[in-house]
């Protein structure tokens, strides 16, 4: 395909997601506050499996929630869009939903099974789409809202579920509309599985294999 196509098809996928990059720079704004969130997961994991201070990881999800969307508007509003924060802002969100999932399985308030949903979607990119376009010479698709708001949906859950686990009474209508949260948030984390299937298919169909 002529490169002139190759760079239509480029950024059409930007426009889909509303990404575009506007610096190289590594120490942007944005791209900090996603390393910090990732230097907070050690401490939202030995809150929860450690002292059972459920209050304060709670309260670490909170702050790493408030970070994500805080460097999504910087970045936006200031033009520091970048390569680097393309692959961060996914890799810390998926750190966390992992780091949530597994350890609240581990304290056995939430089942296997719910892992082994979860993990069957990642799966599944990985063995499928994620290593033809390495091959392509991407690192990542851009992220997609769809994506986004699942990961939003699921690391709201979460907490929800973690504070309504308890026996007193105000906690079972919390954990009920946090158990509703993780179904829509699990729905369309496999929705949002099937749109960057279908990106990608685009890009492989559309850039061929880097020589070696």
């Amino acid at each position: 395909m002529a490169e002139g196509e190759q760079g239509i098809i480029r950024r059409n996928l930007n426009r889909m997601t509303g990404e575009e990059y506007d610096t190289d720079a590594v120490l942007t704004v944005p791209n900090v506050l996603s390393i910090i969130r990732i230097c907070g997961i050690p401490l939202f994991l030995w809150l929860l499996l450690g002292p059972h201070w459920d209050i304060a990881a709670v309260c670490v999800l909170a702050a790493s929630s408030f970070t994500d969307f805080l460097d999504g508007k910087i970045a936006r509003r200031f033009h520091q869009r970048s390569r680097l924060g393309q692959v961060l802002d996914p890799t810390a969100d998926r750190l966390y939903t992992w780091t949530v999932v597994l350890g609240m399985c581990i304290r056995g308030i939430v089942p296997v099974w719910l892992v082994v949903l979860l993990a069957a979607r990642d799966l599944s990119m990985g063995v499928t789409i994620w290593p033809a376009l390495r091959r392509r010479g991407f690192a990542s698709l851009p992220v997609h809202l769809m994506g986004k708001t699942a990961t939003f949906l699921l690391l709201l859950a979460f907490p929800v579920v973690l504070l309504g686990s308890g026996p007193e009474a105000w906690q079972y209508p919390v954990a009920v509309f946090g158990w509703a949260l993780v179904v829509w948030g699990t729905l369309l984390y496999w929705w949002s599985a099937f749109l960057y299937l279908g990106q990608g298919v685009q890009v492989i169909r559309a850039f061929p294999k880097l020589k070696a």
